[in-house]
């Protein structure tokens, strides 16, 4: 076991059963309780700085007594003692260190059992999600192995309790995992006593009664699995007034009708032979075309992201450090690129635009995000919390060879989550800051740029203009250079536009760099030097009016980048003019299109735009491009979601007409519009936070309403606190224009998108504000789409009988209204619900009119749900043969239609109805394909179900296909 060495040897130390240490086998004794308290508290964060008041008030509480700072400076040097007994008096301590940020206890992965814990139980949650149940089992065994007994149990205080807390929620979730691994083994008769006594210890974790009833169904004992469904039931009934959730009901009825597919064979192959290929990101951006120099810090790099030079299996990071535009990000691209061959298993990328003065930083909950869905996991099943979202990308990072590229981050707490655990991964930031945090804690390597030295700076001058045009004008080359003061960007843009203009002599642009450089005291210093303002007047004042005037307007459009129609709209210009003028600044690099038809700045060409418009235009002109630019994308955002499935409120919204000059863009179909979304995601919060900036009400809560529907329909879920006041800030908009309709509207949406979210009382709440709003007003459609979402928060939460009153009360204000489409699709819930209940003959009148009207208003999806229920109905009426043709027909709506995740779901009945018809390889089939879309999207729980089934399926004798 490798550990961090202290004066004497090996330091190792726990914090399950007791805050404890060991300096080889001789335990050390760690002084009172307070002492031992800050210990505590620096092994809950082993490796990271811990600033002295965060200590102080984890220890004392808050308000803290007067003495605290100095008793816990003597408790410090009293754990110095004891964990390095050698140490010469006031030489720093390599264990217990300081730095700027607070106390570092510096501790290996393996010297502390809490590190330990965490990597074996990710790697078992992966081999589960693989199918590698086997290794699963043995993972988080020897996980709760190292992670036995109550966290901190002989410390206490408030901070302290809450960890200790949480400590025992992730000791208990790895226990269920363990035992779900066990029993997907088939060791079901074992289980049953451990299950029996965990149940009782804790009766309100429902999915411990789910395992222990399926031990026990396994074992025979259906009737004593029945018993503790009902003992689970009172006890929620009493304790909390609720009723069984999902998994607990599924479970029951399961065992009522003796489902087959609870059944297991212990001696089945569990190998992961099956398992599914992980996908590969390959996120790079492209390198640079131009690269010159930097030499030095290539090799540098080299040599900080070395294989094997993270010490312990640390993760290996390297911090790219320097001013804007030296050139940090082309460095690491070229880097990256270079060294491809070293990580097969993909490259993760991510402008977090820690200084991009277009708007905040990107959050890292949203970086994780992005690569969690490039990992392959479905957007629906990213997880809300953010601590959560690291720990599954962390879980999905181990093992693999991977390169992470952090780009601009604002510091150390920037990247801190989207750092791996695992000592395979390389991790390569570029940040404005020091990251000394990085170093420290983490010890990342780092290379700091300076700017190119005269000869690399000529040389980036002659790969762009050639050798005999600079050796024609020496004295001049030389000028330009010095002009340049080394800055890559500068001298990138400077030989871009001698490039455009041949006949240009360098003499003349020498000239005009050093006119430039005399005229710009108009402008504050900022972040843009005097040496690259030169260069960037140089390259405006020699502008076309029309394309000057077009720089600085684009200057001012919020988000990280633009298309080239939403720049039209800015511009007030026709498209093909706009694609034009854009070409011509990409031509003089003052833009770069980096995606097709999209464009953006270097952040510090950015700030010299919006200094051109702040200095060149007057307000007005400036205040009448953004509205063109928020028009531009609120009414090409609603078109796109009238090309979806959104509810029908949603839709009935209708902007106000586009200021002159904007011109919305137009998607051809659903694909479109999905792509048009994703396309312009960023760019859409962008300008939703300069409009509420700028006042603008309309604006603020139409865009949400349109824009975040879409993405609660389509399975991206709230990022935080961030959307809930988006939705929040368009509702007190409404309210301020005292717009009855637009008051209830959004609590419409609110309550729609938190209800697609599973957030179910917040979307009750909601949609019971806007009902009585939509009354007020006399929208039928509006009182209906509500009543029928409120149903189907009582569907999604397993009260068919409690959803059906809604939807029988929406269903004839749908057809009062006259809307077809949502009637179809309320006559098709408000069937299901009847199917829920056995009431089949009224369930099939419900959705075979349902069909005819979905299919009368041409609603692909629509028709596609109605047909899964008719499945289902047929089904439950034995009508086997009927149930597989109206699935069949289901799923290739969902497919052609590019919903996976309802396709999914429809194989996965399709698969049953074969069953029933004796039809085995055909049922093998559909759940196969069923299991590698759920698996594709890291969808545990319906990976999980799906195997059960075809483990049963292998059992049964063989059957006619």
């Amino acid at each position: 076991m490798t550990q961090v060495e202290g004066a004497e040897g090996p330091l190792r130390f726990t914090v399950f059963g007791a805050v404890r240490a060991w300096r080889g086998e001789v335990r050390l004794e760690l002084g009172p309780a307070r002492q031992r308290a800050v210990l505590a508290v620096l092994l809950l964060h082993a490796n990271r700085p811990v600033e002295r008041q965060r200590l102080i008030e984890a220890v004392w509480g808050d308000p803290p007594p007067a003495y605290a700072v100095n008793q816990l400076q003597k408790y410090v040097s009293a754990l110095r003692r004891v964990l390095e007994p050698g140490r010469e008096a006031r030489s720093p301590s390599s264990v217990l260190g300081w730095t700027d940020g607070g106390y570092v206890l510096r501790v290996a992965d393996d010297g502390l059992d809490l590190t330990v814990f965490e990597h074996r139980v990710g790697r078992g949650r992966e081999a589960l999600a693989r199918g590698d149940t086997r290794r699963a089992a043995a993972e988080l065994r020897e996980a709760l192995a190292v992670g036995s007994g109550p966290a901190l149990g002989d410390v206490s205080s408030a901070a302290l309790d809450g960890e200790r807390d949480r400590l025992a929620e992730s000791r208990a979730a790895a226990l269920e995992d363990r035992i779900t691994a066990d029993l997907d083994l088939g060791h079901h008769g074992r289980l049953i006593p451990e299950l029996t006594q965990l149940v009782a210890e804790f009766p309100l974790r429902e999915h411990l009664a789910a395992l222990l009833m399926l031990a026990l169904f396994r074992a025979g004992r259906q009737s004593e699995s029945l018993a503790v469904y009902d003992t689970a039931r009172g006890v929620l009934a009493e304790e909390l007034g609720v009723d069984p959730g999902p998994e607990l009901r599924q479970r029951h009825r399961q065992i009522l009708t003796g489902d087959a597919a609870l059944s297991l064979d212990a001696d089945r192959d569990v190998s992961p032979a099956a398992a599914q290929p992980r996908p590969v990101p390959r996120q790079l951006p492209a390198p640079p075309a131009l690269f010159a120099g930097r030499d030095d810090e290539l090799a540098r790099l080299s040599a900080a992201l070395a294989p094997g030079s993270g010490a312990g299996g640390v993760v290996v990071i390297a911090a790219v450090g320097g001013t804007g535009g030296i050139g940090k990000t082309c460095l690491a691209l070229r880097w990256a690129h270079e060294h491809r061959d070293r990580f097969p298993d993909g490259e993760l990328y991510v402008n977090l635009r820690g200084f991009d003065p277009s708007g905040p930083p990107v959050p890292p909950a949203v970086a994780l995000r992005g690569f969690l869905e490039a990992l392959g996991v479905d957007p629906a099943a990213v997880p809300d919390d953010p601590d959560a979202r690291a720990g599954l990308y962390r879980t999905l990072a181990e093992g693999r060879r991977m390169l992470v590229v952090l780009d601009d981050a604002r510091g150390t707490d920037h990247v801190r989550a989207l750092i791996p655990g695992s000592g395979t991964c390389t991790v390569l930031v570029t940040s404005r800051s020091e990251l000394a945090g990085l170093v420290t804690e983490f010890a990342a390597g780092s290379v700091s740029m300076d700017v190119l030295g005269d000869d690399e700076a000529r040389d980036v001058l002659t790969r762009r203009l050639g050798e005999e045009r600079i050796t024609a004008e020496p004295q001049a080359a030389a000028a330009i250079v010095r002009r340049c003061a080394g800055l890559p960007l500068a001298l990138s843009i400077t030989a871009a536009r001698a490039a455009t203009r041949p006949h240009l002599r360098l003499a003349a642009l020498a000239d005009e760099l050093a006119e430039s450089a005399g005229r710009l005291d108009a402008l504050y210093a900022g972040e843009v030097t005097a040496d690259l303002r030169a260069v960037f007047a140089a390259s405006y004042d020699a502008l076309e009016p029309e394309a000057a005037r077009a720089f600085a307007l684009l200057g001012l459009a919020p988000g990280p980048d633009i298309g080239a129609p939403a720049a039209a709209s800015l511009l007030a210009a026709p498209l093909s003019r706009t694609r034009s003028l854009l070409r011509g600044l990409e031509a003089v690099h003052l833009v770069r299109e980096h995606a097709p038809d999209r464009y953006q700045f270097h952040d510090l060409v950015r700030l010299f735009a919006e200094e051109c418009a702040r200095r060149d235009l007057r307000e007005t002109a400036r205040l009448a491009a953004l509205r063109r630019l928020a028009d531009f994308l609120l009414h090409s955002a609603h078109h796109a979601l009238c090309r979806l499935p959104a509810r029908p409120q949603v839709l009935k919204l209708v902007p106000a007409p586009p200021a002159e000059g904007c011109t919305p863009h137009r998607c051809a179909d659903a694909a479109a519009a999905r792509e048009w979304f994703a396309a312009e995601d960023a760019c859409l919060d962008a300008v939703h936070r300069t409009v509420r900036d700028l006042g603008w009400d309309t604006h603020v809560w139409q865009l949400p309403v349109v824009v975040l529907t879409f993405r609660s329909l389509h399975g991206r879920r709230l990022d935080g606190l961030d959307t809930m006041d988006t939705w929040q800030a368009a509702m007190e908009a409404a309210d301020r224009l005292g717009d009855p309709a637009a008051r209830a509207l959004t609590r419409n949406a609110t309550g729609t998108a938190c209800a697609h979210l599973g957030r179910y009382a917040r979307a009750e709440a909601h949609l019971a504000a806007a009902l009585p709003l939509f009354e007020e007003t006399g929208d039928l459609v509006g009182q209906a789409d509500t009543l029928h979402m409120l149903g189907c928060c009582q569907e999604q939460q397993g009260a068919p009988h409690r959803a059906l009153p809604y939807h029988e009360r929406a269903l004839p204000l749908y057809q009062a209204a006259g809307d077809t489409r949502w009637e179809a699709n309320c006559r098709n819930s408000t069937g299901w619900c009847h199917a829920l209940l056995g009431h089949y003959d009224r369930a099939r009148r419900y959705c075979e009119d349902a069909l005819t009207l979905a299919r009368g208003a041409g609603d692909r999806i629509h028709e596609a749900h109605v047909l899964d229920s008719l499945g289902y109905i047929d089904h439950q009426c034995g009508q086997y043969s009927g149930a597989v043709e109206n699935y069949r027909r289901a799923r290739a709506l969902f497919r052609e239609s590019d919903c996976s995740s309802a396709e999914a779901d429809t194989l996965l009945h399709l698969g049953d109805a074969y069953l029933a018809l004796g039809r085995c390889e055909a049922s093998r089939q559909a759940w196969h394909e069923a299991l590698a879309l759920h698996r594709a999207r890291h969808r545990t729980a319906e990976t999980r179900l799906l195997r059960e089934r075809l483990d049963a399926l292998d059992r049964r004798p063989a059957a006619a296909t």
